[in-house]
This record gives C-alpha cells, structure tokens and sequence, in this order.
C-alpha cells in the first residue's frame, strides 16, 4: 500500500500531490468572496484541475527524454524566444509587459522559463558537479541564467529576476562551490545590482526599496502595500477573523490580495494557528522532494529535483517575506495558492515530472548522488 501512495510504479505519489493540492484549496478559500461580490475561485478550480491532471498526466510518462541536451537546449531557447517576443507583442500589465494575453488566459513566459532553467542548469551540473571548482563552470551556468534575467529584468519583473538569480546560486551551493569562488560571486552580484539600481530599475521599483527601509517615507504611496499586508498579518491574532471574514483583503484595503498578497490575506482569516498548518504542508512537501533527491536515480534527476525544491522555496520566503515587511515589495506569487492560471500549471508540472523521473529510478544506473545528499 505504501508503495501505490508513494513510489509505486502504477500509483499515485499522494506525498507529492496531496500537500500542494490542499495548499491549493486553502487559497480558493481566501480569494473566495462567498457570494458578496465578484471571486476569483470559479475560474482557479479550473486552474487546479487542469493542474491535478497535468500532474497525473506526467508522473506516469516516461520522460527520461528530458535529461537529452538537445530537447533541453531547444526549450531554452524557445523560452528565450518567448521572452523576447513578450516585450515586442503583449501589452502592459500593471506597467510590465510579462504576459501573452489570450482571450481569457493570459501566460507568462517567465514560468515556463523557470522549469526550462532548472532543467539546464541540472543538465550542465550533472555532467561537470565534480569540476565545478574551475569557476569557467560557474560563469557559463550563469550566462545561461543571466540572459533570462535581463529578459525578465526589461519587463520590468524584478520578483521573477530575483527568483531566477535565487534558483542558480541555490544549484550552485548545492554542487559544492568552494568559499573563494562564493565570495568572487558576492562581489559580482554587488557590481550587478549597483548597475541595476542606477540602470536598470524603474523609478517606482527604486521607490518600494526606499520605502521597505524607511516605510513611514510614504505611507499612502509606494509604502501602501506593504503597510496594509502587516495590518492584515497582526491583525488575525491566534486564531484568525474567520474564513471569509478579512477586512483588509475583502473590502479591498490589502490590493491584489489574490496574488501577491494571499499570505497576508490568509493570516488574516486563519490566524498564526492557520501560518503554522500552512508552514507544516510546505514542509511535508518540501520534504517529500528532498527525499527523492536523496534516492534519485542519476545526478540530473537529483539536480533537477533539487532545482523545483529552490523554486518552491524561494516563491514561498519572498512572497511571505514581503507581506512581513522583511522584504521590499516585488509582486510575487506563493506556490499553489495564489491565483493565476500559468504559475499553478508550472508547479504542478514541475512535481509531475519530479514524479516521472523518480518512478524510473530503478531502471536508470545509479550515480553517485549521495555523495552530495547525505546518502
């Protein structure tokens, strides 16, 4: 029975499925208006369960055709090309031109890009992890990520630049990168962001950072956002207002409280008892992925497991981090909760396909991969 819930090669791995899908549900719950207005949660279930499908639809396939460089090569540069044709063609949204719009539906090329980096960046890594102390190893991975991050960067997307630069230093840590090399890529990130300060960020995303060191600067301005998420966040207290009950979020005090801001609405309604069950399931899930990467068949399985964890992780500390108030406010989306059709079918495809690839482990010559997992 175990087996069919986790690593079966006919089930279901419900130590996957079930955590994201419940977070899922919890955010249907908290963008949900229960009939006093216009909702967002008719049009998400059909997100999830499209997403649910997916999931199901790719953990039983037989995807060992990913770990070829050709198939991995060509969706980069067909995610490269999306980027580029995204700034030419779409229109701005909320002053970003970040997403196709198609009728109804709009995609965002930035998250396919982010299964296809992870996928290349596994890809590379599991071929040169014992070489990666000659730092031209290190810079070539990075170009590779740095040409997405100038896409996403002219945007302008500074939460999804960030998220990007946060999956390749996480592989890289991963892979053993020695202290020197760690501090050579400090200094460059330095050099880099002081150039983006002055060149390459807009006016209005200068002025969040301004107002995340000093929010009392303009508090009815730039500042808005991240003060009204911190009321919503104190304000529900040990056990929340009620599920359907946030003042800040329903009567459209907290802006975009189905997306960039759900932590703060959800802390609002649940309370800290709610933060703590929402914590315990990325954690089971989190979990489970690491699992997997310890057992992975070959270093690219594990990379690449690895990889989806960093990006779950990331989405999960910068969005809950800016509703806090530790972070400066970038528009980012929590995994599986926040509403949005394009990032739900990204993290339901990345856990399919962790899914796929530890399904045929025992058929895939073991690499030594616990010699970096603790195995």
């Amino acid at each position: 029975m175990k087996r069919f819930f986790s690593e079966g090669r006919g089930g279901v791995d419900l130590a996957l499925l079930l955590p994201a899908l419940t977070l899922a549900l919890m955010g249907i719950l908290t963008m949900s208006t229960f009939g006093a207005g216009s909702s967002f949660a008719p049009r998400q279930l059909i997100f999830i369960a499209i997403g649910v499908f997916v999931f199901l639809v790719l953990s039983h396939m037989d995807l060992r055709f990913i770990r070829r460089t050709p198939f991995i090569m060509g969706a980069y540069l067909f995610s490269l090309f999306l980027l580029a044709l995204v700034l030419v063609v779409s229109n701005p949204v909320m002053g970003a031109k970040a997403w196709f719009s198609l009728g109804i539906v709009s995609f965002q090329p930035a998250d396919l890009a982010k299964l296809t980096i992870i996928a290349l960046l596994a890809k590379y890594l599991s071929r040169r992890h014992v070489e990666i102390g000659d730092f031209r190893h290190i810079i070539v991975s990075g170009m590779y990520t740095l040409a997405i991050v100038l896409l996403v960067v002219v945007e302008p997307d500074l939460g999804n630049a960030i998220i990007f630069s946060t999956l390749w230093l996480a592989l890289m840590l991963v892979s053993g990168i020695s202290k020197k090399h760690l501090l050579a890529l400090g200094l460059l990130a330095l050099v880099f962001g002081t150039m983006l300060w002055f060149g390459g960020l807009k006016p209005y995303q200068r002025t969040r950072i301004i107002s995340f060191v000093n929010p009392s600067s303009d508090m009815l301005g730039a500042g808005y956002n991240a003060y009204q998420a911190k009321i919503a966040v104190g304000s529900g207290e040990l056990f929340g207002k009620g599920i359907g009950y946030g003042t800040q979020s329903k009567l459209r005090f907290l802006p975009e409280y189905q997306t960039d801001f759900i932590f703060a609405a959800f802390a609002e309604e649940w309370g800290f008892f709610g933060i703590c069950l929402l914590l315990t399931l990325y954690g089971l899930l989190f979990w489970r992925l690491i699992e997997i990467a310890r057992v992975a068949g070959t270093n690219f399985d594990a990379f690449f497991t690895l990889g989806v964890l960093a990006l779950l992780v990331a989405h999960l500390a910068i969005h809950s981090g800016i509703s806090l108030g530790l972070l400066p406010v970038t528009g980012t989306t929590i995994p599986f909760m926040s509403s949005g059709g394009s990032h739900i079918l990204l993290e339901f495809s990345a856990l399919g396909i962790v899914a796929a690839l530890a399904r045929e482990r025992r058929d895939a010559p073991r690499a030594e991969a616990g010699e970096y997992f603790g195995g």
